[in-house]
């Protein structure tokens, strides 16, 4: 078995299970690495059987049992990499314990995987940030870049949707630059904004609950996407590969392709899709609402260029969400998959 692979690059994928990892995984693989990928729990089939399932997944890929909430649980899989991408976070927006059940687990995972990586003298770590460490705050700018941060005050007192989130990895981040310069780790963050396109899990990803929030009118998701910023999840998973081979790669990279309000994003869903019946008006919103820039400026001018458009990226969620059963067909009609 290992003769096949001898020679190839081992690298780590976290939260290898979920939405962004699973689909990296697939990548990494194509391209010939050797993946360990980590999960809370190997034995759950319904969780792994998508990754399992992967070509080249028989010779290249390993499960291996690893949880943030667990000091140390990353030093094994880790040890005999050459880089990490850590993607793995809670994502739990309802959580009713958000200080224990997402913040903590969120900085002390990441320092733990800072702390592995250090052991074993990894070449590159890639950590998957979010969009939510750089435009959260009460003014609004027209266009924010890598020098910006969110306000983590304001986020504390206000309480938004997902507010947990934001700070979790505004904070991870935060502290995951200073442990870099301090141990000298080669740490790169990827900024994704909102993640749309097809899918490999088999239960609907978080971001795609905001996403596709229009067609199923979850409206304390608009408030995320009034002024929204989105990327392919192929786009960001090529990007990740992308910052980790080019050796000019540093600091912190948004990856957004494309900005559209909530009434551009209702037009072209109500196009594509009439069976919805999406919105046309949406409380709050009016047709001069300007939308706000996520410039990908740095990523690109590194050479990274995009492939996929706004309309790619809801036709491969849509299409999948159906193919699974997480999206009636239509709005009028409540049977998915002929079953009630």
């Amino acid at each position: 078995m290992e003769a096949t692979a001898q020679g190839a690059e081992v690298v780590c994928v976290t939260g290898a299970s979920g939405f962004i990892g699973s689909w990296l995984i697939m990548r990494l693989l194509e391209r010939g690495y050797m993946v360990r990928a980590t999960v809370r729990d190997p034995a759950n089939m319904k969780k792994v059987k998508h990754l399992l399932e992967l070509p080249k997944a028989e010779t290249n890929l390993t499960l291996w049992k690893a949880d943030l909430a667990v000091q140390g649980s990353f030093d094994e899989p880790i040890q005999g990499c050459t880089g990490v991408f850590h993607v793995a976070t809670p994502m739990d927006f309802e959580s009713k314990d958000p200080e224990n059940e997402v913040i903590k687990p969120t900085i002390d995972g990441m320092l733990s995987i800072m702390k592995a990586c250090e052991k074993a003298k990894v070449r590159r770590l890639v950590f998957t940030s979010s969009a939510g460490t750089v435009d959260v705050r009460e003014q609004q700018m027209s266009e924010y870049d890598e020098e910006c941060w969110s306000d983590l005050e304001f986020m504390l007192s206000k309480k938004m949707t997902g507010w947990m989130y934001f700070v979790s990895k505004t904070l991870a981040e935060q502290e995951a630059w200073k442990y870099a310069k301090e141990n000298n780790i080669e740490f790169i963050s990827i900024i994704p904004t909102l993640v749309v396109g097809p899918f490999l899990m088999p239960s609907m990803p978080p971001s795609l609950i905001t996403a596709l929030s229009p067609i199923t009118g979850n409206e304390s998701h608009y408030s995320i996407i009034k002024q929204g910023h989105f990327v392919h999840l192929d786009d960001l998973c090529i990007a990740h590969i992308y910052l980790f081979e080019n050796p000019k790669a540093q600091g912190r990279y948004i990856c957004s392709s494309h900005d559209a309000t909530i009434l551009e994003l209702a037009k072209l869903l109500r196009q594509k899709f009439p069976e919805y019946n999406v919105p046309t008006e949406f409380k709050d919103v009016d047709e001069n609402l300007k939308s706000v820039s996520f410039s990908s400026k740095k990523l690109k001018e590194l050479g990274f260029e995009f492939k996929y458009s706004l309309e790619d990226m809801f036709a491969g969620a849509v299409e999948t969400c159906r193919e699974k059963g997480l999206l009636p067909l239509s709005n009028g009609d409540h049977h998915v998959n002929g079953k009630a």
